[in-house]
């Protein structure tokens, strides 16, 4: 309740949500952006994988510094799928660009599977995994989720629920 009155937003803090697949990361890291989008805080989400190609055709199509701006005006953007696919030098770099931009101006909410203890090794470089560790981990609120993916559980109960409906209907 805590965080859904935004006031992490207003501090300038950060949120990292830690689980295994299916345990609500990103159902959180959406819906605490939609609170922020109520109250009037702008807020764009990216599946890292993805924000990093867009960044690597701006920079083709000339348009990379201002991506980067677009990015570093957003009250919260949202990071999802943190350490899926390995980083490139150029990912690292426009990652650190990112958060440099951002640092104690902005807030940012990472959604990952990954535990923290692995994110120098995802990183790779340790110079620029320290640069961005440094301005992420600091300043922000760590959700640890654990559980069985909720996709999972509501898969076995809708099959319940199909099977309980065909022995009424048998019946």
């Amino acid at each position: 309740m805590q965080l859904a009155s935004c006031q992490w937003i207003r501090e300038k803090r950060n949120i990292i949500l830690e689980g295994a697949t299916g345990t609500g990361k990103t159902f959180i890291a959406c819906a605490l952006g939609n609170k922020a989008v109520r109250e009037n805080f702008s807020v764009r989400y990216f599946r890292l994988p993805r924000l990093f190609e867009e960044l690597r055709v701006a920079r083709i199509e000339g348009s990379y510094s201002k991506a980067l701006g677009k990015i570093a005006k957003t009250d919260v953007i949202i990071l999802d799928d943190w350490g899926l696919v390995p980083m490139s030098s150029e990912s690292r770099r426009d990652l650190l660009e990112i958060l440099e931009d951002r640092f104690d101006l902005r807030s940012t909410i990472i959604a990952t599977q990954l535990p923290e203890a692995q994110w120098y090794t995802y990183i790779g470089e340790s110079t620029i995994a320290d640069s961005i560790l440094d301005r992420v981990i600091h300043n922000a609120y760590r959700i640890k989720l654990k559980g069985e993916s909720i996709r999972k559980v509501r898969h076995s109960v809708d099959g319940n629920i199909k099977e309980i409906c065909e022995e009424e209907k048998r019946k």
